[in-house]
Parts: structure tokens; C-alpha cells; sequence
């Protein structure tokens, strides 16, 4: 099992509910969200925009052709008792992604604090130890 969170994403006025991987192995230098086409589509952020960035991320599959805008949405994790604080990102669009991936510094922002991996466990780092939160189903 992994981990997965609810996500709504908005960006100008539009908003989608999302589930979406939370991937300690997506490394970044800012908060972001690697989204596939078909959410970018909802978004209205596809085809690219104009201030979209063509740029290429090394995956461990290989070279991964991405447009990214910076700044470009506002993310909150919704759980069924609480909403996060809302987070400014950088939408990430790949067109190979087949569901949205929080990068380890959206995670970190987000405060969620993963507990088991395996078992898809977690809370928010502001919670006690014992209000763990089960991995949200895809």
C-alpha cells in the first residue's frame, strides 16, 4: 500500500478533488504537484499556457518531458474531519502521470507526516501520534 491523500486543487476559478500519491522519492526544490493531462484539462492548464515552462525531470524510469507553472495553484488536503491550510504550488503536467504525485516539499508544507508507508498511515505533524489516518482508496 502507499500513501494517498484527498487534494482539492484550484487555480483562477476553477477546482478539482483529486487523490493523490504522497511520493518521498519526488524530490523538489519548491512545493509542487505533477498532475496528469486529463486534470490539467479540468484545470483549464491544456494544452500548456503560455507562462507554462517546457522542462525536463530525471525519473528513475528515465527523462520526463513536463510543463510547469509556477505558482500556478493553491492545494489543501481534505480528510472527513478537517481541511489543511491552503498551500501555493507549482502545477507540474506530465503527460505520461496516470495520478497527481505530492512532491517531499508539499508534503512537508502540508505537514503530513507519513507513519507507515506499507500500511498507508499518516496524520498531520500537528496531531498527536495516536490520531493516525488511513490512505485514502484511488
Amino acid at each position: 500500500m502507499a500513501v494517498r491523500v484527498k487534494l482539492r486543487i484550484l487555480r483562477n476559478d476553477k477546482s478539482v478533488d483529486v487523490i493523490a500519491l504522497v511520493n518521498s522519492g519526488y524530490e523538489a526544490d519548491s512545493p509542487q504537484i505533477l498532475i496528469p493531462v486529463f486534470t490539467a484539462r479540468d484545470l483549464g492548464l491544456w494544452p500548456p499556457p503560455l507562462e507554462a515552462l517546457e522542462d525536463i525531470f530525471e525519473t528513475a524510469g528515465g527523462p520526463l518531458r513536463v510543463w510547469v507553472v509556477r505558482g500556478g495553484g493553491i492545494v489543501k488536503v481534505l480528510t472527513e474531519d478537517i481541511e489543511s491550510k491552503e498551500v501555493r504550488v507549482d502545477i507540474v503536467i506530465s503527460p505520461l502521470a496516470d495520478e497527481p504525485l505530492i512532491s517531499d516539499k508539499l508534503a512537508g508544507v502540508l505537514e503530513i507526516a507519513v507513519e507507515d508507508f506499507a500500511e498507508g498511515l499518516w496524520r498531520f505533524r500537528w496531531e498527536p501520534k495516536e490520531k493516525l489516518r488511513r490512505s485514502v482508496r484511488k
